[in-house]
């Protein structure tokens, strides 16, 4: 029985082993992002799964499964409050405040965001002594001068914490820096990564979404919004740990790159035959330069504009001629043979319209 087999065989998908834990998938999304239930990632590269050494060690833990939905249970403000004893309106302040850290975040069908946090660290923090003072009386007048300064650090706690969750789970260096990378605007990973196919291989291993909704749809945009940094610090925190972990990713290994494609490399075209090439309308005079493009059908009847005819491919050691040249004259004999060049890639390369380089688009006449 080969390796892959008996791996497969030693564990179970997230989806069933949520149903032998006893939780819903939510929370059991919650324990394996707090460690409550370790997951091991898929040889075959189809994502994470549990092994069923570990769902027995849950199994046998005193108080299963009740002690475990209580690790993982998520509420909101209305409970929140509720288990600290304050309104909701100082709930809302506290977690403003940063002095509580959501867990969790989802749209509901209004659009609205809703945050969660867990219940065992809410319990915690009334438990403290030292938050007597935030739960009860005036709230400090320099708390009160930043919330009225419109701070909220719900988000940027919540992607400081959801980043965690996420690096926790992986140890290639790509990946991981795919999670940083996740949380910044494509810009700044553009100044950071400048190198286009380290910044795809990044993109590839960009974490799933954390809503289900539409791209471009208005729930994405707020989501986006949310998951991205906004705050100057936060982003220069992200910025620095983003090349920090791009550079340790290169020294793993390279991102991939596409194997050279040999039809890139423009085709040569032979030098015409002699006997099967009519002298053409005119030639291209060294002294002047080659022509700039095919003439029109009018001037195939006029007489030649110099006295030579193109009877081969002139060498190189006749007279000295640019790549520009040489691609014009390309064309011409292409023109002449009276069929389309044959390598496709070459003539895009080679349209004005294909090419963003402007100092490398070849004269009109």
């Amino acid at each position: 029985m080969s390796g892959t087999t008996i791996t497969q065989s030693a564990t179970v998908s997230l989806s069933r082993a949520a149903r032998e834990l006893e939780l819903r998938r939510g929370e059991f999304d919650l324990a394996l992002h707090l460690g409550c239930v370790r997951s091991v990632p898929d040889e075959g590269g189809g994502g994470r799964r549990v092994t069923r050494a570990e769902i027995d060690r849950v199994r046998a833990e005193t108080g299963f499964p009740d002690v475990l939905r209580e690790r993982v249970k998520a509420v909101g403000t209305t409970e929140g409050a509720a288990l600290l004893g304050v309104t909701n309106t100082r709930f809302t302040r506290l977690a403003r405040l940063g002095l509580v850290v959501p867990v969790k975040v989802y749209l509901n069908r209004y659009r609205a965001v809703v945050w969660l946090y867990l219940a065992e660290e809410l319990r915690q923090f009334a438990a403290d002594q030292q938050n007597a003072p935030l739960m009860s009386g005036r709230t400090p007048e320099a708390l009160r001068d930043q919330l009225d300064d419109g701070l909220d650090l719900r988000p940027r706690n919540w992607r400081g914490r959801h980043m965690g969750f996420l690096l926790r789970q992986t140890e290639d260096p790509w990946a991981r820096a795919a999670v940083v990378a996740s949380l910044l605007d494509p810009v700044q990973v553009a100044e950071i990564v400048t190198d286009p196919h380290e910044r795809a291989h990044l993109n590839r291993l960009r974490p799933a979404p954390v809503s289900q909704a539409a791209p471009d749809s208005p729930g994405a945009h707020i989501v986006q919004r949310i998951t991205t940094a906004d705050d100057p610090d936060e982003i220069s925190w992200l910025r620095a740990d983003l090349g920090q972990s791009v550079l340790e990713a290169r020294e793993d290994r390279p991102a991939p790159r596409p194997a050279a494609d040999a039809a890139r490399v423009p085709a040569q075209v032979p030098a015409p035959d002699a006997a099967q090439v009519p002298a053409p309308a005119f030639a291209p005079v060294p002294s002047a330069g080659p022509p700039t493009g095919a003439p029109s059908s009018t001037d195939r009847t006029s007489p030649p504009r110099a006295a030579h005819t193109m009877q081969g491919r002139p060498a190189a050691a006749d007279f000295p001629i640019t790549r520009r040249e040489a691609a014009r004259s390309r064309r011409l004999l292409t023109w002449l043979r009276g069929r389309g060049p044959d390598d496709a890639t070459y003539s895009a390369r080679n349209s004005p319209s294909c090419t963003t380089e402007t100092s490398s688009r070849p004269s009109r006449s």
